[in-house]
């Protein structure tokens, strides 16, 4: 698997809404003719979608960016603009969506399975939607709503039913090669395996020859009759202290995060003269201490490099200078010479099916969409008496084309008090004449009368300081 990735960043953009139109009716023989601007159109959403093709995060790497499509923009006669189309971002199949400070969002495990990473933005709406009995001529229309932008952190977790754990050089990386079509690096020292690799085998029926790296290879076990595929992951190796980030344990160990079944593989003929006794306890022990239920998995000890090792249990034969391991491996074999592999095989494969067949009950067939929670509205202190509302919805109210239209400006403050905004503000301690912002536009709160107008839009600033919103004062004295 060249150029595997499994850390990557996506800025993921939606597509931004299309501007609503302000147009009027002008036909012959047609006296003031009504509005007739038509709206803009949504912006696309980017999604992230679980897909089976992927096998990294590669594509991630150096193009980090994903963009929907924008929405048009509205024009006269009522003609909408037309929405931006989505964005389909494939990841591999076990990608856990992270927010920058590292707190999980989603996790993508069953293929088909999606999520929303950027949603697009709102098409404002054309002056003909603001038409009333009280506004006859609404001679304003809605801006389109920006696009959410926002950087995401991805993580791979590998999904494979076995996982190879062992010291480094071990012989996870020829056990790998000897079974699948899976191609590591195998070389005499430690630490050659750098990535994780997938190895696909097929256990039961005829013997068939390999067909690339994902398409493994047919191991004849005597006695089988059912084919059963099983995807293998080789882990890099583990070492005392990995939980804690030694060697390459704190990048790996998430990968065997979501096998069914885990092997414990142990050199029997370890040039640094480790036990296999006391490989597996520290295998077991940093199992432990990164997730302690791990070692309630599936498993099996396996013995490698049974050929030349300087520890045989009693079974194998007289034994060696190790004496014999019985109590400690399950099963012996060499990858190089053959011996043992196909036993191994034939053992994992009824355990692999038991574990498929526990999970069903508890996966639905249906294909899993996952959209963040609405955004609300809340306010945030930026001077001694200034605020700030933060929030799509906020934003949105205030997205009209022409802020000093008397008409805008009392639709702005009718859409703020219908966000109770007011009641947030007198919630914080804001008082009469604090300044309120909200994106680019401003204005001078007062607890009384409602909102007031201060420059708003940057492209408006006139200096004008003039109420969105009178109330009738005698009104209030009666």
């Amino acid at each position: 698997m060249a150029g595997f990735v499994d850390e990557a960043q996506i800025h993921a953009k939606g597509g931004d809404g299309g501007a609503g139109s302000t147009s009027f009716r002008r036909e012959a023989h047609v006296d003031r003719g009504g509005p007739d601007g038509g709206d803009g159109g949504d912006g696309g959403d980017v999604w992230l979608v679980a897909s089976i093709n992927q096998a990294s995060l590669l594509a991630f790497k150096d193009h980090p960016h994903r963009a929907a499509g924008s929405g048009g923009h509205g024009s006269g006669q009522k003609r909408h603009g037309v929405r931006g189309k989505d964005l389909l971002v494939p990841v591999p199949l076990g990608t856990v969506v992270r927010e920058r400070d590292g707190s999980v969002l989603c996790d993508l495990t069953l293929p088909g399975e999606r999520w929303l990473a950027a949603a697009g933005g709102k098409g404002g709406r054309g002056n003909a939607r603001f038409l009333s009995n009280k506004r006859r001529a609404p001679s304003f229309s809605e801006q389109g709503e920006r696009g959410e932008e926002r950087w995401l952190n991805l993580d791979l977790k590998l999904i494979a039913d076995v996982a190879l754990v062992g010291y480094p050089n071990a012989g996870k990386s020829t056990l790998i090669s000897a079974v699948s079509a899976a191609r590591p690096k195998i070389a005499d020292y430690p630490f050659t395996t750098l990535e994780p690799h997938l190895g696909v085998v097929r256990v039961g029926g005829r013997a068939g020859s390999r067909s690339g790296s994902r398409s493994g290879n047919r191991s004849g076990i005597e006695g089988a009759t059912d084919e059963v595929e099983i995807v293998v992951a080789d882990v890099p190796g583990l070492i005392e202290g990995a939980a804690e980030g030694r060697g390459l344990g704190h990048r790996f160990l998430r990968h065997v995060e979501r096998s069914r079944v885990i092997v414990f593989l142990l050199d029997l003929a370890s040039m640094e003269g480790v036990s296999a006794a006391e490989q597996l306890a520290v295998l077991e022990r940093e199992l432990d201490r990164y997730r302690p239920e791990l070692l309630e998995r599936p498993r099996v000890v396996v013995g490698s490099k049974c050929d030349v090792a300087t520890e045989r249990g009693a079974t194998a034969g007289d034994g060696g200078p190790g004496g014999p391991i019985d109590d400690v491996v399950d099963i012996e074999i060499s990858a190089v010479t053959g011996e043992g592999v196909g036993d191994l095989l034939n053992r994992l494969a009824p355990m692999v099916v038991a574990s498929r067949d526990a999970s069903k009950e508890s996966v639905s067939s249906a294909v899993l969409v996952h959209r963040p929670l609405p955004e609300g509205i809340r306010v945030e202190r930026v001077g001694e008496r200034s605020w700030e509302l933060l929030g799509r919805p906020a934003e949105r109210a205030v997205a009209l084309s022409d802020l000093n239209d008397s008409g805008a400006a009392s639709e702005v403050t009718r859409r703020l008090k219908r966000l109770g905004v007011d009641r947030l503000l007198r919630r914080v301690g804001a008082r009469d004449g604090d300044e309120v912002r909200v994106g680019e536009t401003s204005f001078t709160w007062s607890d009384d009368d409602g909102p007031m107008s201060r420059g708003t839009n940057d492209e408006l600033r006139r200096g004008v300081d003039r109420r969105l919103e009178k109330k009738n004062a005698a009104g209030r004295r009666r």
